[in-house]
């Protein structure tokens, strides 16, 4: 393994000196979440991978809030362990805060998300790497992406060139970033690191269809000068959860993260300054993200609002900065000082390091087919912010599947495709390329139509199987999973079988702990869809579920307690399945097809559906155009 940072001018000289190939199967550009999770699937799976970045210094660098998880978000995360990524061990071995949202709601709806320390996080990620065989990182700017024959043959820095069969680009933020503060802006991917125009001028000459997103960043604040004294501190869950199915427990002791709200003095600077502010100046062109607008942005669009809240979140164990998540902005700098000291708590805190706003090129994931290959450059694939997407799980989503199908089209075998009912990896891709965005994307489990079975507890039902048989799931860790499932399938025999008759004993029991006696026998898989019941009330009578790990306990009572709405979902799914099965074909010219308007013709030969259940969800397509699509692709073929 060999991890390498060079100046412009000395890259032949290094690569030749520590003997780095020319040649690679897969080059990854760009070392982000989504490239560290790309990187290492293709290694894992025993391509040989190149890793390219500015600074192998910035690896996996948390540019905005230093978290990872929450609704949806935290879906993935499970997801991506499921199949064998890294995300969620990285984060359950530098979590500093672990808090599970929503669990007075239902299953479908419970998220983990955990505060983690940005410097041990970005440090572990890079030993990872740096100790994966397979797996080279260089710190070189890719300036160009080389075609040869149409198709994809490897990239082109300063000062070297390196071919690949295949190349996943995953920049982030840096496709001609632009930095605004106030009034003045600066090229740079994120504070302190340069853009990549050329790159995206590459991306552009390929012919690809570009776009111009924003996103945003508070300001830090030093930790030494916030009063924490008036303020309620939220701690994390005991004991906390993990991610990942391979972390038994966590060992690390938890810190509190606080609450404070804005003011009306905090919403009066605001309103006065907005004519200093590069968002409603008219200078920042991009689209901005939605559900996580900047602090000026909500208090305009919300302006019956009194207050909004923020949660000062600690950067790392050792750190002397606070994240104020709650109040991004792209104010000036005596601005910013003006609002964090308005708050309560913040009345002397000071700026470590301004919020800014950045514009960034993306490209519009219509381009792609759902394996993440470009359509116009066989072997280029894209992930992470360049699709459009916000967020480091959406990243490190799509790098992994973007590893995964790069490493597969190397192989020359058939590219892995999760579909919509199978995990919420499958909604998000599905989503991107089938609809497009105008708005950076995020994941909500509001996006699942079948989000009742696609939960975090069961995301290694769902999915450990494929990671194992695709390489990135070991032989001794899958077979871990198979035991658990074993022990799943048993207890839950177990507890239909298991009948309680309504003795004085189990009904003092019942009543003592709020539970409506019984008049008739009843097993304990049907006494547990009571509301009321929990497993914990049914270890009385069946002493193993008083030894599961959490994880297992909570799918067990899951898929007792809801067996109807899922049994539901199965049989909603059955019928989806059938028009996700019925595959069209790549080549096929839809302008053959008689009975198809102009217009569904130009939707169709723009978007390349590739199964009819994909076509119809492009907007505009008819249910008459599906028929007919139907009725042509089940027409014999003519010999």
């Amino acid at each position: 393994m060999l991890a390498l940072s060079v100046v412009e001018g000395e890259l032949d000289y290094w690569n030749l000196i520590l003997n780095i190939p020319s040649h690679f199967e897969v080059i990854v550009v760009g070392a982000g979440h989504a490239g560290c999770e790309a990187a290492l699937a293709s290694a894992r799976m025993g391509l040989s991978t190149l890793l390219l970045t500015i600074s192998p210094e910035t690896v996996a660098q948390m540019s905005c809030n230093p978290a990872v998880g929450g609704v949806g978000k935290g879906h993935l995360v499970c997801e991506i362990d499921a199949l064998g990524g890294e995300m969620g061990k990285n984060t359950d071995a530098t979590g500093l805060q672990f808090r599970r949202l929503n669990t007075s709601k239902g299953p479908a709806v419970r998220s983990l998300r955990v505060q983690a320390d940005r410097h041990l996080y970005q440090e572990r990620m890079r030993r990872v790497l740096e100790n994966q065989p397979n797996l080279v990182l260089s710190g070189q700017p890719v300036e160009t992406i080389l075609v040869e024959s149409g198709r994809v043959a490897g990239v082109a820095t300063p000062g070297a060139t390196f071919s690949g069969k295949a190349v996943v680009i995953t920049p982030g933020t840096f496709l001609h970033g632009l930095i605004h503060i106030g009034l003045s802006s600066r090229p740079g991917g994120r504070m302190g690191d340069p853009p990549s125009d050329r790159l995206g001028d590459s991306l552009k000459n390929l012919g690809l269809n570009l776009g111009r997103f924003k996103t945003g960043t508070p300001p830090r604040l030093l930790r030494d000068t916030i009063d924490f004294s008036q303020l309620p501190p939220q701690p994390g869950d005991e004991p906390p959860l993990p991610f990942s199915l391979g972390t038994r427990r966590i060992e690390q002791t938890q810190i509190p993260c606080y609450l404070t709200y804005t003011t009306p003095r905090t919403h009066e600077i605001i309103r006065s300054n907005l004519d200093r502010s590069p968002l409603f100046s008219g200078i920042i062109k991009g689209r901005g993200v939605r559900y996580c607008p900047s602090i000026e942005d909500k208090v305009v669009r919300f302006a019956e609002r009194e207050r909004h809240q923020i949660f000062l979140e600690p950067e790392g164990r050792e750190s002397p900065e606070i994240y104020p998540n709650g109040i991004s902005t792209s104010l000036p700098e005596d601005v910013q000082a003006e609002i964090v000291h308005s708050i309560p708590g913040l009345e002397a805190a000071r700026i470590a390091r301004p919020g800014y706003g950045i514009e960034y090129d993306y490209v519009q994931p219509t381009e792609l087919f759902l394996n993440l290959e470009t359509k116009k450059i066989p072997g280029l694939f894209l992930a992470g912010q360049i699709n459009g997407t916000t967020g480091y799980e959406e990243a490190a989503a799509q790098g992994l599947m973007a590893g995964i199908n790069a490493a597969r089209k190397v192989r020359g075998e058939d590219p892995l495709i999760l579909g919509r009912a199978q995990a919420y990896l499958g909604v998000m891709i599905d989503d991107l390329v089938t609809k497009g965005t105008d708005e950076p994307y995020r994941i909500f489990t509001s996006r699942a139509e079948y989000r009742l079975l696609l939960r975090e507890d069961n995301a290694a039902a769902r999915l450990r199987e494929i990671g194992f048989r695709i390489g990135l799931v070991p032989r001794a860790d899958f077979e871990i999973f198979t035991e658990r499932r074993k022990t799943r399938d048993r207890i839950i025999s177990r507890l239909r079988e298991n009948r309680l008759r309504p003795t004085a004993e189990v009904n003092k029991f019942l009543e003592e702990n709020g539970i409506g006696p019984l008049d008739n026998p009843q097993s304990l898989a049907d006494l547990l869809r009571r509301p009321e019941v929990s497993l914990e009330h049914l270890a009385r009578f069946e002493p193993e579920l008083a030894g599961l790990e959490p994880r297992l306990r909570e799918t067990i009572e899951i898929e007792l307690k809801y067996t109807g709405y899922i049994e539901r979902q199965n049989k909603e799914v059955e019928h989806f399945s059938r028009a996700e099965s019925a595959r069209i074909p790549r080549e096929l010219d839809f302008s053959r097809i008689a009975g198809l308007s102009r217009e569904v013709v130009e939707k169709l030969s723009r978007a390349r559906p590739e199964s009819l259940g994909q076509a119809s969800r492009i907007p505009g397509i008819t249910p008459a155009a599906l028929t007919v699509l139907r009725i042509f692709m089940e027409k014999p073929v003519k010999a």
